[in-house]
């Protein structure tokens, strides 16, 4: 087959110029793109993941367990937070820049070829199931990009188990204006005889009960009264889950356990199927993950958390992490959002704990709300805000503001999260990641 080599500039340039607004729903380019290229996805198996907030940190968790419990493993995610390259990864490893430009060069041949060319996302998810093919994966957790009904990810077969987390108001211009409507799209990732595991509120759960009858699967529902004594860090949790005794977790966040009895009922469906899966292996998977973005601690003077809370649910969650660690104490927050989000209820969340409110642009261009915009809207809740001309200025603010004592907290969007670690680590002189090569992300 002949191939088209790019640098990896000119690779992401590609990955990322086609919109999937722009284009209809439907699993017709992603089938014929798959389809050209030998069915890759149909060469491993699958945990599939959806859900609108804990998906990321779920999927995370399971890998990281997955790979210490010996298989090969894949993790799919969306979005990423620090570098393209996140979005797919093997035992722990991001996928190398040679890897995604020799990928990317085969299948843009095919893609060029195409009447209706695929999308960013199905482009993305196409290079996943390549790349899981080509390390000759045993079994991938895959995150739905959006919804799970149409979602491009959703054109695998059976998985080993289908895994629901917590709903919320997200992106309702395209899922529906209820939690109903929302938790629908979310279920249309649960196919005939699909075990599927459910980690969210009682509210919606008759949405998936509903959906499990209709195609005969079953439901379990993660036990959250497993969990107790929860002792709180900021390098992350300890608690006790039956029946395995005390668990240490690497994320920080009073969620996380919650999110870890997810994995755990996911890790026991496994088990029940034949999967090789100790204790020691779960207690080692979850000791190590790393996940970046989510109630993240960069530094303790002052202490500075970036988080990428970026709906009311969410929001609010971080808002109960952050008066259980620091109990009551006052915040600067550095906030950035997409113009389409539920931003009022947000806020809401904070502040009552807010010192003081600094605006910046997410380096989203199409959807980003611009600084200016976003201070308007904060002048109205009483707490001195200001506007950022860009990261580098925001940090800087936060950090006059905070002196060595106070603490940053950064909320609304995970688009703006690599600008702002690298605006902090400039600041403190500290050397950015290296943006070339494997980068190790768990475990």
């Amino acid at each position: 087959m002949e191939t088209t080599k790019m640098d990896i500039a000119q690779t992401l340039e590609y990955i990322q110029r086609v919109q999937w607004r722009e284009r209809k729903p439907g699993f017709d380019r992603i089938r014929e793109l798959l389809a050209a290229l030998g069915n890759p996805e149909k060469k491993q198996k699958y945990i599939h993941v959806a859900g609108t907030n804990g998906k990321g940190s779920t999927s995370a968790c399971l890998a990281s367990v997955l790979h210490h419990a010996g298989y090969r493993t894949g993790l799919f995610i969306s979005p990423y937070v620090i570098r393209y390259n996140e979005r797919i990864q093997f035992n722990g490893e991001y996928i190398t820049d040679d890897e995604l430009i020799e990928l990317t060069s085969k299948l843009r041949v095919i893609a060029d070829a195409m009447d209706d060319p695929p999308t960013v996302f199905e482009i993305t998810t196409a290079l996943g199931f390549m790349y899981f093919e080509y390390k000759k994966c045993e079994i991938v957790v895959l995150e739905v990009g959006m919804g799970g009904e149409l979602d491009a990810t959703n054109v695998i077969d059976l998985p080993e188990a289908a895994v629901i987390a917590t709903i919320g108001y997200d992106h309702v211009e395209d899922l529906g204006p209820t939690l109903a409507d929302i938790a629908s799209a979310k279920a249309g990732i649960i196919k005939g005889g699909d075990v599927v595991i459910y980690g969210g509120t009682d509210e919606v759960e008759a949405v998936f009960e509903s959906v499990c009858k209709e195609r005969d699967a079953k439901l379990h529902r993660a036990d959250f009264s497993r969990i107790s004594n929860q002792t709180l860090s900021l390098t992350g949790n300890t608690f006790d889950f039956k029946p395995y005794g005390e668990i240490t977790l690497s994320l920080a966040g009073t969620y996380q356990p919650k999110n870890a009895a997810v994995v755990i009922t996911v890790l026991e469906v496994l088990r029940e199927k034949g999967y090789k899966i100790s204790d020691a292996d779960i207690k080692a998977g979850l000791a190590n993950v790393y996940w970046p973005g989510r109630f993240e601690v960069l530094g303790t003077e002052p202490i500075f958390i970036l988080d990428g809370s970026h709906n009311p649910e969410a929001v609010e969650v971080t808002a109960d992490s952050l008066v259980r660690h620091f109990n009551g104490r006052k915040i600067i927050f550095i906030i950035g959002v997409m113009a389409d989000k539920d931003i009022d209820n947000m806020i809401t969340y904070i502040t009552p704990l807010a010192q003081a409110f600094i605006s910046c642009k997410p380096d989203y261009e199409s959807r980003a709300m611009d600084a200016e915009t976003l201070v308007e809207k904060l002048l109205k809740y009483d707490v001195p805000s200001s506007a950022a001309k860009d990261f580098d200025d925001a940090v800087e603010q936060a950090l006059k503001l905070a002196g060595n004592d106070g603490i940053i907290c950064t909320i609304g969007s995970l688009y703006f999260s690599h600008n702002l670690r690298d605006a902090y680590n400039k600041a403190f002189g500290i050397v950015s990641e290296n943006t070339t090569g494997s980068t190790f992300c768990y475990g």
